[in-house]
Protein backbone atom coordinates (compact mmCIF):
# COMPACT_ATOMS: atom_id res chain seq x y z
CA UNK A 1 0.00 0.00 0.00
CA UNK A 2 1.67 3.55 -1.01
CA UNK A 3 1.55 6.50 1.25
CA UNK A 4 -1.28 8.24 -0.54
CA UNK A 5 -3.71 5.17 -1.03
CA UNK A 6 -3.91 6.32 2.99
CA UNK A 7 -6.18 8.94 2.40
CA UNK A 8 -8.35 7.94 -0.39
CA UNK A 9 -11.78 7.91 0.06
CA UNK A 10 -12.57 3.64 -0.67
CA UNK A 11 -9.69 3.17 2.05
CA UNK A 12 -11.46 5.39 4.70
CA UNK A 13 -14.89 3.54 3.79
CA UNK A 14 -12.75 0.57 4.57
CA UNK A 15 -11.49 1.15 7.46
CA UNK A 16 -14.75 2.04 8.69
CA UNK A 17 -16.41 -1.03 7.13
CA UNK A 18 -13.48 -3.24 9.34
CA UNK A 19 -14.44 -1.48 12.65
CA UNK A 20 -18.08 -2.41 12.40
CA UNK A 21 -17.43 -6.05 11.53
CA UNK A 22 -14.39 -6.00 14.23
CA UNK A 23 -17.10 -4.56 17.02
CA UNK A 24 -19.63 -6.99 16.34
CA UNK A 25 -17.41 -9.69 15.98
CA UNK A 26 -16.48 -8.84 19.90
CA UNK A 27 -20.28 -8.35 20.70
CA UNK A 28 -20.62 -12.08 19.01
CA UNK A 29 -17.96 -13.39 21.16
CA UNK A 30 -19.03 -11.35 24.58
CA UNK A 31 -22.51 -12.87 24.03
CA UNK A 32 -21.30 -17.04 23.28
CA UNK A 33 -19.23 -16.52 26.25
CA UNK A 34 -22.22 -15.46 28.67
CA UNK A 35 -20.18 -12.23 29.25
CA UNK A 36 -22.15 -9.26 30.23
CA UNK A 37 -19.25 -6.70 30.71
CA UNK A 38 -17.23 -4.54 27.61
CA UNK A 39 -14.48 -4.95 25.68
CA UNK A 40 -11.99 -2.26 24.35
CA UNK A 41 -11.18 -2.36 20.40
CA UNK A 42 -7.20 -0.77 21.32
CA UNK A 43 -6.12 0.93 17.69
CA UNK A 44 -2.58 -0.68 17.18
CA UNK A 45 -1.37 2.62 15.00
CA UNK A 46 2.34 1.19 14.30
CA UNK A 47 3.31 2.95 10.78
CA UNK A 48 -0.19 4.11 10.65
CA UNK A 49 -0.15 8.19 9.84
CA UNK A 50 -1.72 10.02 12.67
CA UNK A 51 -4.56 11.70 10.08
CA UNK A 52 -6.09 7.68 9.62
CA UNK A 53 -5.69 7.20 13.32
CA UNK A 54 -7.77 10.53 14.41
CA UNK A 55 -10.33 9.08 11.31
CA UNK A 56 -10.76 5.65 12.96
CA UNK A 57 -11.36 7.93 16.82
CA UNK A 58 -13.92 9.73 14.61
CA UNK A 59 -15.74 6.49 14.56
CA UNK A 60 -15.52 5.93 18.26
CA UNK A 61 -12.06 4.24 18.95
CA UNK A 62 -11.23 6.00 22.48
CA UNK A 63 -7.74 4.00 22.78
CA UNK A 64 -4.65 3.59 20.91
CA UNK A 65 -2.03 1.38 20.91
CA UNK A 66 1.72 2.50 20.81
CA UNK A 67 4.97 -0.22 19.68
CA UNK A 68 7.68 2.12 19.26
CA UNK A 69 8.74 5.45 21.30
CA UNK A 70 10.28 7.14 18.43
CA UNK A 71 7.07 6.93 16.55
CA UNK A 72 5.05 7.68 19.00
CA UNK A 73 6.65 10.44 19.68
CA UNK A 74 6.45 12.21 16.06
CA UNK A 75 2.62 12.06 16.23
CA UNK A 76 1.64 12.43 19.64
CA UNK A 77 0.38 16.00 19.12
CA UNK A 78 -1.50 15.96 16.36
CA UNK A 79 -3.31 12.77 18.22
CA UNK A 80 -7.17 13.59 19.44
CA UNK A 81 -7.07 14.28 22.46
CA UNK A 82 -10.05 12.23 23.53
CA UNK A 83 -8.12 9.40 22.83
CA UNK A 84 -6.23 7.24 25.82
CA UNK A 85 -2.92 6.40 24.86
CA UNK A 86 -1.59 3.00 26.24
CA UNK A 87 2.28 1.98 25.20
CA UNK A 88 2.11 -1.99 24.38
CA UNK A 89 5.81 -2.20 22.70
CA UNK A 90 9.05 -3.80 24.30
CA UNK A 91 10.26 -0.78 25.94
CA UNK A 92 13.62 0.00 27.02
CA UNK A 93 14.39 1.56 30.36
CA UNK A 94 16.24 4.49 28.54
CA UNK A 95 13.02 5.51 26.71
CA UNK A 96 10.47 5.58 29.70
CA UNK A 97 11.34 8.93 30.51
CA UNK A 98 10.03 10.02 26.97
CA UNK A 99 6.19 8.95 27.53
CA UNK A 100 5.21 8.52 31.04
CA UNK A 101 4.05 12.05 31.02
CA UNK A 102 1.99 10.98 27.61
CA UNK A 103 0.50 7.57 28.59
CA UNK A 104 -2.12 6.21 30.77
CA UNK A 105 -1.10 2.52 30.88
CA UNK A 106 2.08 0.49 29.88
CA UNK A 107 1.19 -2.96 29.03
CA UNK A 108 4.66 -4.19 28.42
CA UNK A 109 6.36 -4.50 31.99
CA UNK A 110 8.60 -7.87 31.89
CA UNK A 111 10.96 -6.76 34.47
CA UNK A 112 12.21 -5.36 38.07
CA UNK A 113 14.47 -3.18 36.50
CA UNK A 114 11.51 -1.41 34.38
CA UNK A 115 9.57 -1.30 36.63
CA UNK A 116 11.92 0.63 39.19
CA UNK A 117 12.91 2.97 35.81
CA UNK A 118 8.39 3.75 35.49
CA UNK A 119 8.22 4.56 39.37
CA UNK A 120 11.33 6.26 39.49
CA UNK A 121 10.03 9.03 36.65
CA UNK A 122 6.68 8.64 37.84
CA UNK A 123 7.70 9.73 40.79
CA UNK A 124 9.77 12.71 39.63
CA UNK A 125 7.26 14.01 37.80
CA UNK A 126 4.37 13.93 40.36
CA UNK A 127 2.29 11.37 38.84
CA UNK A 128 0.61 7.89 39.04
CA UNK A 129 0.98 5.20 36.17
CA UNK A 130 -0.93 2.16 35.57
CA UNK A 131 0.92 -1.22 34.60
CA UNK A 132 -0.04 -4.57 33.01
CA UNK A 133 2.93 -7.46 33.23
CA UNK A 134 3.86 -8.45 30.07
CA UNK A 135 3.68 -12.86 30.19
CA UNK A 136 5.47 -14.88 27.84
CA UNK A 137 2.72 -17.61 28.06
CA UNK A 138 4.11 -19.57 25.19
CA UNK A 139 7.86 -19.84 26.70
CA UNK A 140 8.98 -18.75 22.82
CA UNK A 141 12.58 -17.16 23.17
CA UNK A 142 11.56 -14.38 20.09
CA UNK A 143 8.92 -12.99 22.22
CA UNK A 144 9.13 -10.52 25.83
CA UNK A 145 7.69 -11.44 28.61
CA UNK A 146 7.88 -12.78 31.97
CA UNK A 147 8.14 -16.49 32.74
CA UNK A 148 5.18 -17.74 34.14
CA UNK A 149 6.45 -19.46 36.67
CA UNK A 150 8.59 -15.89 37.97
CA UNK A 151 5.23 -14.09 37.11
CA UNK A 152 4.49 -13.87 41.28
CA UNK A 153 8.06 -12.47 42.20
CA UNK A 154 7.79 -10.12 39.41
CA UNK A 155 3.71 -9.10 40.81
CA UNK A 156 4.85 -8.80 44.33
CA UNK A 157 7.20 -6.40 44.00
CA UNK A 158 5.14 -4.03 41.40
CA UNK A 159 2.69 -3.93 44.00
CA UNK A 160 5.14 -2.62 47.00
CA UNK A 161 6.01 0.30 44.45
CA UNK A 162 4.99 3.97 45.43
CA UNK A 163 3.81 5.45 41.62
CA UNK A 164 2.57 2.30 39.98
CA UNK A 165 -0.81 -0.02 40.30
CA UNK A 166 -0.88 -3.13 38.72
CA UNK A 167 -3.83 -3.18 36.68
CA UNK A 168 -3.13 -7.13 35.27
CA UNK A 169 -1.62 -8.83 32.46
CA UNK A 170 -0.76 -8.84 28.74
CA UNK A 171 0.21 -11.55 26.57
CA UNK A 172 0.78 -12.34 23.14
CA UNK A 173 0.05 -16.16 22.61
CA UNK A 174 2.13 -18.45 19.81
CA UNK A 175 0.42 -18.14 16.72
CA UNK A 176 -2.51 -19.88 16.22
CA UNK A 177 -2.54 -23.62 14.71
CA UNK A 178 -5.74 -25.14 14.60
CA UNK A 179 -6.94 -23.35 17.45
CA UNK A 180 -4.02 -23.71 19.64
CA UNK A 181 -4.00 -20.77 20.79
CA UNK A 182 -7.00 -21.41 23.36
CA UNK A 183 -4.84 -23.23 25.77
CA UNK A 184 -2.60 -20.19 26.30
CA UNK A 185 -5.77 -17.97 26.20
CA UNK A 186 -7.31 -20.25 28.86
CA UNK A 187 -3.74 -19.83 31.17
CA UNK A 188 -3.59 -16.63 31.01
CA UNK A 189 -7.70 -16.26 32.27
CA UNK A 190 -6.97 -18.55 35.26
CA UNK A 191 -3.91 -16.42 36.20
CA UNK A 192 -5.82 -13.11 35.86
CA UNK A 193 -8.61 -14.50 38.16
CA UNK A 194 -6.04 -15.86 40.68
CA UNK A 195 -4.52 -12.56 40.80
CA UNK A 196 -7.88 -10.79 41.36
CA UNK A 197 -8.77 -13.23 44.44
CA UNK A 198 -5.48 -12.08 45.94
CA UNK A 199 -5.39 -8.51 44.96
CA UNK A 200 -8.82 -7.56 44.61
CA UNK A 201 -10.14 -4.52 42.41
CA UNK A 202 -6.93 -3.04 41.42
CA UNK A 203 -6.78 -5.73 38.92
CA UNK A 204 -9.20 -5.12 36.62
CA UNK A 205 -7.54 -5.53 32.96
CA UNK A 206 -6.76 -8.59 30.83
CA UNK A 207 -4.95 -7.42 27.13
CA UNK A 208 -4.87 -10.50 25.10
CA UNK A 209 -6.07 -11.22 21.39
CA UNK A 210 -4.79 -9.46 18.45
CA UNK A 211 -6.14 -9.01 14.51
CA UNK A 212 -5.86 -13.15 14.26
CA UNK A 213 -7.33 -14.60 17.21
CA UNK A 214 -9.19 -11.45 19.08
CA UNK A 215 -12.33 -13.58 19.71
CA UNK A 216 -11.20 -16.31 20.91
CA UNK A 217 -8.79 -14.01 23.14
CA UNK A 218 -12.69 -12.95 24.22
CA UNK A 219 -14.20 -15.98 24.93
CA UNK A 220 -11.30 -16.58 27.50
CA UNK A 221 -12.31 -13.15 29.45
CA UNK A 222 -9.73 -10.83 27.49
CA UNK A 223 -11.24 -7.00 28.00
CA UNK A 224 -8.47 -5.16 25.92
CA UNK A 225 -7.60 -6.75 22.49
CA UNK A 226 -5.18 -5.10 20.32
CA UNK A 227 -6.88 -4.58 16.69
CA UNK A 228 -3.97 -3.32 14.11
CA UNK A 229 -3.75 -4.78 10.71
CA UNK A 230 -7.75 -5.69 10.48
CA UNK A 231 -8.41 -2.37 11.02
CA UNK A 232 -6.32 -0.66 9.21
CA UNK A 233 -5.17 -3.19 6.69
CA UNK A 234 -1.90 -4.96 6.38
CA UNK A 235 1.43 -2.64 6.59
CA UNK A 236 3.24 -1.58 3.65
Amino acid sequence: MTEKSYFNNEYLLQIKDNYNRIAENIGKALNNAGRRDKVRLMAVTKTVPYEIVNYSAELGIDLLGENRVQEFLGKYEYYDRKCQIHFIGALQSNKVKYIVDKVSMIHSVDSIKLANEINKHCKSSGRKMDILIEVNIGNEASKSGVDPDKLSELAEYCTSLSDVTLRGFMAIPPIDINGGSCKYFERMERIYSDYKSKLGGQIDTLSMGMSADYENAVAYGSNIVRIGSALFGKRS
